[in-house]
């Protein structure tokens, strides 16, 4: 047999991308953090972030941020060969999860692509799935814009003096009809 043969068959791993945004990164809240560097973290670890670095893998500096803001649990769902994430407030404060605020000690699934959202804080993640059971990766980055602008929000129409926006009702390529207060239907 030749050592091609012997050789294990390579796993694909999971990776969770991040991207971290603060309005004011000038305050060097994410100092602790290793952008652009993958990072394997055993599956029976918690990841978890706050600002607390003798506790959390992940350290933000900045005293707004819990000693323990949120952790994140890999998991394999039951009957399944689908890896995911969970993920749970730490904190006291309020922590959204895309349109889902969650309470001091709540857990959600994390969706494959969310935003997490606490104070100033914008974290966009991101999971692309992998086969192996022992470990999964982080990918961290900085935004230079926030993240809820660059995401596809629907964009702001000027609502018109009556209350009713014209986007409620698709006009079909019809332009608008002016008619005189004068004049009866």
């Amino acid at each position: 047999m030749t050592s091609f043969e012997e050789t294990e068959t390579q796993e694909t791993v999971t990776c969770l991308y991040m991207t971290f945004y603060h309005p004011h990164p000038e305050k060097m809240m994410f100092r602790c953090l290793n952008f652009c560097k993958q990072e394997q973290v055993g599956a029976h670890e918690m990841a978890q972030f706050g600002r607390d670095s003798n506790v959390c893998r992940y350290s933000l500096m900045d005293t707004y941020v819990s000693r323990i803001q949120f952790s994140l649990q890999f998991y394999r769902k039951l009957n399944s060969s689908e890896f995911c994430f969970e993920i749970k407030n730490m904190s006291k404060k309020k922590l959204t999860v895309d349109q889902t605020e969650l309470g001091y000690l709540n857990k959600i699934d994390l969706p494959w692509k969310c935003i997490i959202c606490f104070g100033d804080y914008q974290i966009l993640a991101e999971v692309q799935e992998g086969e192996s059971a022992d470990y999964f990766e982080t990918y961290l980055n900085l935004a230079e814009a926030p993240i809820l602008q660059e995401r596809c929000l629907p964009s702001l129409q000027p609502i018109p003096q009556n209350g009713i926006s014209s986007s409620l009702f698709p006009s079909q390529g019809q332009s608008p009809i002016e008619i005189d207060e004068n004049d009866s239907y």
